[in-house]
């Protein structure tokens, strides 16, 4: 499930080699070290379908992608209300990744739908919370179960698309644990998810990717989240606040780091 690069792998790098792993190798895969037995995992979009590009990707994803099964998508699947239907599916298409090679997922997202206008509300389940968390956590307990990594997502309160790269979402604490983290609260205890990525936008003043607070103190410290943290694409702005907050991976490919 994905590659866990343990500290009897760590202890056997350089610096050079460490930071390497902190940048993807192109747009859908990581970096590797073949020569300390790392080798790189493959992401693909899909949280209702995956988009898995076979030949070179491109930045705007318009090159052709592999057929694959297109469920419902998230706001469609949702109204049945039935974790049961979710986990099938996400089991589903964890078999269709592993038939494709694909090591994570990039999904499901449980971004709550404050915005009628967002333009991937259709992405996301619903606009509460309990919800969104409850079929979050079923959707990865199915796709995981199938050994391929679910990436949860966009960690946190990014909810609309209108400048999605620069918006600062200004939220108290109250409704930010109680609307915009509790969705990712149940999903990440109740399924342990692989990893999460952090959003485009800015949280009361700082990007998600540069964010301590939502990195650390929240997503690791409170929910207890023990995987990695990976960067919407190209999300990353400042590489040592970065660095400091918790952010693992950087993606796509780049020399940020």
């Amino acid at each position: 499930m994905g590659v866990v690069v343990s500290n009897f792998h760590l202890a056997k790098l350089t610096a050079e080699e460490k930071v390497k792993l902190t940048s993807g190798k192109d747009f859908w895969t990581s970096e590797h070290l073949a020569d300390k037995g790392i080798p790189s995992f493959r992401m693909s979009d899909g949280p209702h379908g995956l988009r898995y590009q076979a030949l070179a990707a491109d930045h705007l994803g318009i090159n052709d992608s592999v057929p694959s099964t297109s469920f419902p998508t998230a706001s469609a699947s949702a109204a049945a209300w039935d974790p049961d239907l979710i986990q099938a599916m996400g089991k589903a298409i964890g078999l269709e990744a592993q038939s494709l090679g694909v090591d994570m997922v990039l999904g499901p997202g449980v971004n709550m739908k404050r915005n009628p206008l967002c333009g991937r509300n259709f992405e996301y389940f619903s606009e509460d919370p309990f919800l969104a968390g409850k079929l979050g956590a079923a959707w990865i307990n199915g796709i995981q179960s199938q050994g391929i990594a679910a990436c949860l997502k966009h960690f946190a309160a990014n909810n609309q698309e209108n400048d999605r790269l620069s918006s600062d979402s200004l939220v108290d604490p109250t409704a930010l644990h109680e609307i915009y983290l509790e969705a990712f609260r149940i999903a990440v205890t109740e399924s342990h998810p692989e990893a999460v990525m952090c959003s485009y936008n800015k949280i009361n003043g700082t990007y998600a990717s540069d964010n301590l607070y939502l990195m650390t103190q929240v997503l690791r410290q409170q929910f207890g989240f023990g995987g990695a943290v990976i960067t919407d694409w190209g999300a990353l702005n400042d590489k040592v606040a970065a660095l400091n907050a918790g952010t693992d991976l950087e993606m796509p490919g780049d020399d940020h780091y």
